[in-house]
């Protein structure tokens, strides 16, 4: 029996995981793909951002895939290998940009199930070459790099040619093995990053010799996430000023921002990312009449106050009356 590919996107947070992904759904390459995505918070964003298909999508959000969540992923397995067999001809699984791949690679070669019905293709992670020289100390992102089959230099275009030959001499010490490509918006074709068969647990071991032993991953305690659902929409000039001086004030220390907002009574959902002070937001998805329009968002990064986020993001609601509940959750790393 022909066993089923995975795929294992990784990369630090905002270097463009998602719009891998999103590329890959997209292409005309005929495959039902299966998607699983972990995120770092309660409040699950990454999953508005995947394109609409037919793809089975499957939110991980309740902790880090590396860590807390690494028995829900076998049972994931579990159900999507169940005894009537699979309706999708891969796997692909994206991780929170915190998370170590080791833990994560350690479930195909420690659970029997999967051992005999999936094959690990690939390890890839994408590099924000843009702002990569905030992170370089980071332990997860060097692990990132350090077990990666496929390296993609995301946000090339942002970078000088000296800049990226740093970049890669650098990212070359961490992983002399693994191809690099120079992207931009993860525009790389498919044939380089799938069914590629580059992932080899010899090499791994290399890495890290502890990597089939039960181990827990833990992250840094300074990172943490706080997660806001807010009910009323928003005035767009009240979020810009609020936004802008909060990254001015913070900037250095917010790893990520993502949003997904009611924004001044808009059909179109408004859709937020921020990497430090870099920030994007276009119009998303229509509003169905049956959706609750809540405004979700979730900040990623070092010492973040929840009173003072949650409080000045209440201000930027258009009416005066606050609503009646705001869900608000902080998650330490």
């Amino acid at each position: 029996m022909k066993k089923l590919p995975v795929t294992l996107i990784t990369g630090y947070l905002g270097s463009g995981k998602t719009t891998l992904l999103n590329r890959i759904l997209t292409e005309d390459h005929g495959e039902k793909i299966c998607v699983i995505v972990n995120e770092f918070g309660e409040v699950g964003i990454d999953n508005e951002l995947i394109v609409h298909s037919d793809e089975e999508i499957i939110e991980m959000n309740n902790g880090c895939i590396c860590c807390t969540v690494r028995s829900d992923l076998i049972d994931t397995f579990e159900r999507l290998l169940g005894e009537n067999g699979h309706s999708f001809d891969r796997i692909i699984i994206e991780t929170t940009g915190l998370a170590d791949p080791g833990p994560v690679i350690q479930t195909f070669f420690l659970d029997e199930r999967s051992m005999s019905a999936l094959q690990l293709d690939a390890v890839i992670t994408v590099v924000d070459s843009a702002n990569i020289e905030r992170h370089w100390d980071s332990d997860e992102l060097q692990e990132q790099i350090a077990f990666a089959n496929v390296l993609l230099l995301n946000k090339s275009d942002l970078c000088s040619l000296e800049a990226l030959r740093n970049i890669r001499d650098r990212v070359r010490r961490f992983n002399p093995l693994a191809s690099i490509h120079e992207t931009s918006n993860c525009n790389v074709q498919l044939e380089k990053i799938m069914d590629i068969g580059a992932f080899d647990l010899r090499a791994a071991l290399v890495i890290d010799p502890e990597l089939l032993s039960d181990t827990d991953h833990e992250h840094e305690n300074a990172v943490s996430s706080v997660s806001i659902r807010l009910k009323g929409t928003l005035d767009s000039d009240r979020f810009n000023r609020w936004i802008n001086e909060f990254v001015q004030l913070h900037g250095p220390d917010l790893y990520r921002i993502k949003g997904i907002l009611d924004m001044d009574d808009s059909p179109r959902r408004f859709v937020f990312q921020g990497v430090h002070m870099v920030l994007d937001g276009r119009p998303g998805l229509p509003w169905q009449p049956q959706d609750n329009r809540i405004s979700q968002i979730v900040f990623i990064g070092r010492n973040l106050n929840e009173d003072e986020i949650s409080r000045s993001f209440k201000g930027c609601l258009a009416c005066c009356d606050l609503p009646d509940k705001v869900s608000l959750v902080v998650e330490s790393a």
